[in-house]
């Protein structure tokens, strides 16, 4: 039987709401928390540290993009064209929620990330990464509603990006929250890479804001005369996944390069990452964009992937007793690579030491989640699924 908000009991929804804590320790919830569990047929996996299996616990989702787990065992989904889309009791549910913006679905752009703000369970508010067009042109816009039933009641734009282009590239954006309750999320560079290095527009940024969309008067650019006060990091060329790092609290992100360059870097207050001045990417035509890797006052990223693999959504699996072999372990999908991608870290030293490709050739993979049951979902663009890797004990 599936368990829902009306029959959890008292020591379930204390587990539940330890989960949105600061120390959250994921195993509280049962095995079948957001999908029935099922018997292993086949579909095993071998990895260097865990073997598992793939469940298709979703299917039918048309340009997946991202997943948002609810307290109550019910999950969102966002799809590109628009539709934000509710899981219960395990199952897809026809009915799509309502009060959503209408948003640029077209190359790049679309309804892009969901996140609940850190109060969830009081307020109830969800937030939305979407790309908006107004006279031809477009940008991205960050939003936030209040979930009931199946409508975001009250949404409002609490972030809208200038200028605005009429290229329909490089739209970013994941979103995250960190222990003191900001909002960070990020712009791509819209296919106009020198933007990046300036201060005076939005392109090639992350950004921090409070929950509600005012700006920290400690942000970098606050006191500045052409600065935008919203941007947090500059030099970043598409970010395309974020995540709170459980063990030390800072925001870690990858972005795409080129060809070649894509990067894991860790974003810090005022940082610039680089793009374009230093790269280990080319463009796409062949022809270089930088001769240098290196330069003084730019960041190195943690790792880099040359070839490119197209990097899409991003988890760190912590404190983990069904993939022990994997705590601490960064976790990525693959767009152009079709593969989940497993990065060893030296958390210490900050760098990559080992590096694993797992179900390659399966699917462009999308995002990834190392959700409250302490499970990692993907998302497979190609197949219109949502996965779930199983680890089948010894």
């Amino acid at each position: 039987m599936r368990l829902n908000a009306t029959v959890l009991t008292a020591a379930l929804v204390a587990g539940v709401i330890a989960f949105f804590s600061a120390e959250a320790n994921a195993q509280h919830l049962p095995d079948d928390f957001y999908f029935p569990t099922e018997e292993i047929s086949g579909n095993v996996f071998q990895s260097e540290e865990v073997t598992f299996w793939l469940q298709t616990v979703v299917d039918g989702l048309n340009d997946a993009w991202a997943l948002a787990f609810l307290p109550d065992g019910r999950v969102l989904i966002t799809e590109k064209s628009g539709n934000l889309r509710i899981v219960e009791d395990g199952e897809l549910s026809p009915q799509i929620i309502g009060g959503t913006p209408t948003v640029f679905n077209r190359n790049q752009g679309g309804l892009l990330d969901v996140a609940l703000h850190p109060d969830f369970i009081s307020n109830q508010l969800v937030y939305i990464a979407y790309s908006y067009s107004q006279a031809g042109t477009s940008n991205t816009a960050i939003g936030r509603g209040r979930l009931d039933g199946y409508m975001l009641h009250d949404f409002e734009e609490i972030f809208r990006g200038h200028p605005n282009t009429a290229r329909p590239f490089h739209f970013g954006s994941r979103i995250v929250f960190d222990a003191d309750g900001y909002l960070y999320f990020a712009i791509g560079d819209r296919g106009v890479m020198e933007n990046a290095q300036l201060v005076t527009n939005h392109a090639g940024k992350s950004f921090r804001l409070y929950d509600d969309g005012r700006v920290p008067r400690d942000n970098p650019f606050v006191n500045t005369s052409d600065g935008m006060p919203e941007i947090f990091t500059l030099g970043n060329r598409n970010i395309q996944g974020m995540v709170v790092h459980p063990e030390t609290g800072e925001v870690w992100s990858h972005e795409h390069g080129p060809r070649g360059g894509d990067e894991i870097n860790i974003l810090r207050r005022g940082r610039n990452y680089g793009w374009p001045v230093i790269t280990h990417g080319i463009d796409y035509d062949g022809s270089p964009i930088s001769p240098d890797t290196a330069a003084v006052g730019m960041e190195q990223p943690l790792h880099h992937w040359t070839p490119s693999i197209a990097p899409s959504g991003m988890a760190i699996v912590h404190n983990s007793s069904r993939y022990e072999g994997w705590n601490g372990n960064v976790f990525s999908g693959a767009l152009a690579g079709r593969h989940l991608n497993r990065i060893v870290v030296d958390l210490e030293n900050e760098r990559a030491v080992h590096e694993e490709r797992l179900v390659s050739g399966l699917a462009r993979i999308r995002d990834v989640r190392f959700a409250p049951d302490g499970f990692l979902y993907i998302i497979d663009e190609s197949n219109g699924r949502v996965l779930r890797l199983v680890p089948i004990g010894d």
